[in-house]
């Protein structure tokens, strides 16, 4: 029983001190990530006489309000690590010694959410790539006793370099080929998901967290908050955003 519950006590503290390297990694590409999104105008620009929409309207506010949570997150993270012990156990070189199965989820979330940020949302409908992402992190990973990423990391990687290559420009990110691309991908890793994920609610219900949650987040910020969207063209946002105005909005405003 002692041994047990030595063992778990030492599962634990190790767990802790990676925690403590997962949490210093997270904060560093928050950093990074906010930094770069700080590079987008935000507030009130004159340019040739014009005065532009104020800050409300800015395309940084998702991407800071993203990584500004995920920075929030990891500190927390970091926090939790050092009030238990894992820093120091971290520090003290016992912690370093990752599993493959960590360094494998580790790297998986890393391409999923490259792929996400640099390839996807720029250029394809922000409802489809959200939902494709949602579902990549529950297929890959939740419920899952052994980790499952490649699947996801796969079509997820596919459907980025497919927007990044044909629609690299911005002059083409209005087109909707990537779209269908990526609402194929979607498609094909839920699919897959229901066939190979853990059986339980969760599962039943990842259809519905993937397009209900980016569905409402766009509609807010585009409709509630008159915020900037991302890809305002895209294959599906651009029909509500038609729909919004021509049909629901002069219900109210004539």
């Amino acid at each position: 029983m002692d041994l047990h519950v030595t063992s778990v006590a030492e599962d634990k503290q190790a767990l802790r001190a990676r925690d403590f390297w997962s949490a210093l990694v997270l904060i560093a590409l928050s950093l990074f990530f906010l930094a770069k999104t700080l590079e987008l105008p935000l507030g009130t620009q004159t340019g040739g006489g014009v005065s532009s929409a104020g800050w409300y309207t800015s395309a940084a506010i998702v991407p800071l309000g993203i990584f500004g949570s995920m920075l929030c997150l990891s500190i927390i993270l970091l926090v939790i690590s050092i009030r238990s012990g894992g820093a120091a156990h971290a520090l003290s070189a016992a912690g370093v010694d990752w599993q493959g199965s960590e360094v494998l989820r580790f790297l998986a979330v890393a391409v999923m959410l490259l792929a996400y940020i640099v390839g996807l949302v720029p250029r394809v409908d922000f409802i489809l790539v959200s939902g494709l992402l949602i579902t990549a992190l529950i297929s890959g990973f939740h419920g899952r006793e052994t980790p499952r990423p490649l699947v996801p990391v796969l079509v997820i990687s596919v459907a980025a370099l497919f927007a990044f290559l044909v629609y690299g420009p911005q002059s083409r990110w209005s087109a909707w080929g990537d779209d269908i691309v990526a609402l194929c991908a979607l498609v094909v890793l839920t699919v897959w998901h229901q066939m190979t994920g853990v059986k339980g609610t969760a599962r039943k219900v990842t259809p519905l967290l993937a397009i209900g949650v980016p569905l409402v987040l766009v509609c807010a910020m585009a409709f509630g908050f008159r915020q900037n969207v991302p890809n305002r063209g895209g294959l599906i946002f651009s029909k509500i955003e038609y729909s919004y105005y021509v049909h629901l909005r002069p219900l109210w405003r004539p």
